[in-house]
């Protein structure tokens, strides 16, 4: 099932982080990834001045907020790769430095004061609050500050202070509160910290690869939203062929029942493999793991791409999807290859002229998903109870691919 939907939050992130003796002593850039509406309370001259700052983002689910992410720099390639992803809001220490950067490209300049920012009518639109330990944490009052926008810098080492405990400090609160991250991955954790995470990050960083990692999360977590077209076809055949070196995927988070991973052996369709996450009278609950298939069949993974079992291992990404088309990222944390009896098992689209292929494990831990029949019926069909006639649940697909990418091409799988 996808992750809890993020409360809207009625607010617009517009800060900064550092030490004002760092900020001041040279120029420092922050290119700004979304800013939503202002707080309430705000005068209209206040609304229009910031308003002139917004910036095109990936759109977010409905009743999901969009996240703030802003990039801090001091290197002309990481701006230029910001810019060139739509983010074109950047922060100064000095106007002088600001304006040699627009002469570069069309931005929206703004610029620290101290421990506040101010936008180019010298209007105050964020403040700064610097921390080193969790007594300092909770003297911090977002609620009760003029512009309502904080941003959160550490003084040493961030993991002092738990991500989760920070964005638990803040739940609730009218204002938008942003984390100052070093890398792409720090900035991540903040976003998602306690499934709702915090508004926003501030990326400081010198390296564009960071800025390119992120907006490929953002990606990913727009993709997440979305659905997966799933299609019955009828089990055509079921046939025990012998031994073969089959993938069991274990994941670093659980599945839930009628959650699995597309797995195939023609690109053309993938089929909707159980995770072992329902107890048997043999083994108990792995709700980690799918046994997916052999080595060499397809599974799909974030960017609408396919992996071949044997290619995935620890840190790699996979999607988990449910009965429904729903689906989510998840991380693999380990892939056990072993020698195991496999039965093939071949489907025909009901609505098409579509046949489809799979090799799984003779066990009855296996299960292919099958159409949500209320609560009388089968969800997850054992293969080892699987037969001829039984409805299962494939995703259909472009059947050419390199590298894993769709492409358009001729090709006979068979």
């Amino acid at each position: 099932m996808p992750h809890p939907e993020i409360p809207q939050r009625n607010s617009m992130a517009v800060s900064c982080s550092s030490s004002s003796s760092s900020i001041l002593g040279s120029a420092k850039s922050l290119a700004c990834f979304h800013t939503s509406n202002l707080a309430p309370q705000r005068t209209a001259s206040a609304r229009s001045r910031l308003q002139s700052i917004k910036m095109r983002s990936a759109p977010a689910a409905p009743g999901e907020s969009k996240k703030t992410v802003w990039v801090w720099t001091e290197n002309r390639q990481v701006m230029t790769a910001a810019v060139e992803r739509g983010w074109n809001t950047f922060l100064f220490g000095s106007k002088d430095v600001g304006k040699d950067w627009s002469s570069t490209a069309r931005i929206h300049p703004l610029f620290i004061d101290g421990l506040e920012i101010f936008d180019e009518g010298n209007q105050k639109v964020a403040t700064i609050s610097e921390i080193s330990s969790p007594s300092e944490l909770q003297l911090i009052q977002p609620d009760n500050v003029e512009v309502q926008n904080t941003v959160i810098h550490f003084r040493g080492d961030w993991q002092v202070i738990p991500a989760e405990n920070i964005v638990a400090a803040f739940q609730g609160c009218a204002g938008t509160v942003l984390a100052v991250s070093t890398n792409s991955t720090e900035a991540q954790v903040f976003l998602e910290a306690l499934e709702q995470g915090l508004n926003g990050v501030v990326l400081k960083v010198e390296d564009m690869d960071d800025i390119i990692k992120l907006k490929d999360y953002f990606d990913r977590r727009n993709e997440a939203k979305s659905q997966l077209q799933l299609t019955k076809a009828t089990v055509s055949k079921v046939e025990v062929v012998g031994m073969g070196d089959r993938v069991c995927v274990d994941l670093c988070s659980i599945m839930r029942p009628g959650e699995g991973l597309l797995v195939g052996s023609y690109a053309r369709g993938m089929f909707l493999v159980h995770s072992e996450c329902l107890e048997t009278n043999y083994i108990a609950s792995r709700p980690f793991r799918v046994n997916a298939g052999p080595v060499h069949a397809y599974v799909t993974v974030p960017g609408d791409k396919t992996s071949y079992l044997s290619e995935l291992q620890s840190g790699r990404e996979v999607i988990v999807v449910d009965q429904n088309g729903l689906w989510r990222t998840s991380i693999v944390g380990r892939v056990k290859i072993e020698s195991r009896p496999l039965i093939l098992v071949e489907a025909k689209e009901n609505s098409g002229n579509g046949t489809y292929s799979i090799f799984l494990q003779n066990a009855e831990t296996v299960a292919l998903i099958g159409p949500d029949r209320g609560s009388g019926g089968r969800t997850a069909i054992p293969v080892t109870s699987l037969k001829v006639g039984d409805e299962v649940l494939v995703r259909k697909q472009g059947g050419a691919r390199h590298t894993g990418i769709e492409i358009q091409e001729f090709i006979v799988e068979k």
